[in-house]
């Protein structure tokens, strides 16, 4: 896929598509406003949820609703990206971190780069998404980014015993005759270790907010799409590290 369009895509995945009008079969018209996730002032309605999910089966390889298994698990996948979202962007709030609006003209411009001319807009009239709703999903996106920063990475420490250990794992007896000084070693290693710490302290971060916040799931409605009894906790941290 190219790259350009990839970026596009997980920009929209979870962003509501009203003009899209597609609802879940299993949900009527009564249900559509009734809320699903809940935390603090942040609402997300079941009509979000299902146009969100319309989106996130195209970028399957088979028609999930062939696979009752799959199509169960690809729901509650994203009711924990849309929870674990809404959290991050309660603790952007907490923390007082926005984002310019420079900051969101410069996102945009690189990602333009990624198009031919003319090709970003026929994208967003492929997803019948207009340009306003997919930069404030970007705005979201870029929320979150800093959000992970400030809390994660910046917080990361490298020690120069990381470095030697590191070092040992993945370079000790490999031929480095290509690299020209030890310094384009020490930037790719420390690049490495500060992202597999981050990772690593990601999943904990997380389940430290979640007992900040009270997340309130509505059962009946998740019953009504999936068909099941309402998501349990262990089922929400399953795949909590795909957010990173």
């Amino acid at each position: 896929m190219h790259r350009g369009r990839f970026t596009f895509f997980s920009l929209i995945v979870c962003t509501v598509m009203i003009s899209l009008g597609i609802g879940c079969a299993n949900s009527g018209p009564d249900d559509a406003n009734e809320y699903l996730i809940r935390i603090g002032d942040r609402v997300l309605t079941v009509l979000e949820f299902n146009e969100a999910f319309e989106l996130v089966k195209t970028a399957y390889p088979h028609d999930i609703r062939n696979n009752n298994e799959d199509l169960k698990s690809a729901q509650l996948r994203l009711l924990n990206q849309m929870t674990v979202e809404m959290i991050i962007l309660e603790r952007a709030d907490e923390l007082g971190i926005e984002i310019s609006q420079t900051e969101i003209d410069q996102a945009v411009s690189e990602i333009r780069n990624d198009y031919p001319e003319d090709a970003f807009e026929e994208t967003l009239i492929e997803f019948a998404l207009s340009y306003e709703t997919w930069e404030n999903r970007l705005k979201s996106r870029l929320l979150i980014d800093k959000v992970i920063e400030k809390e994660l990475k910046d917080q990361i420490v490298i020690t120069p015993e990381d470095i030697s250990l590191y070092y040992q794992e993945k370079y000790e007896g490999q031929d480095l005759s290509s690299v020209e000084n030890s310094e384009e070693i020490n930037e790719a290693i420390i690049k490495n270790l500060r992202r597999k710490k981050a990772e690593e302290a990601y999943l904990s971060w997380i389940e430290h907010l979640k007992a900040n916040y009270k997340i309130d799931i509505n059962s009946e409605q998740w019953q009504k799409i999936t068909g099941t009894k309402d998501p349990v906790e262990k089922d929400l941290e399953d795949d909590t590290s795909e957010n990173s």
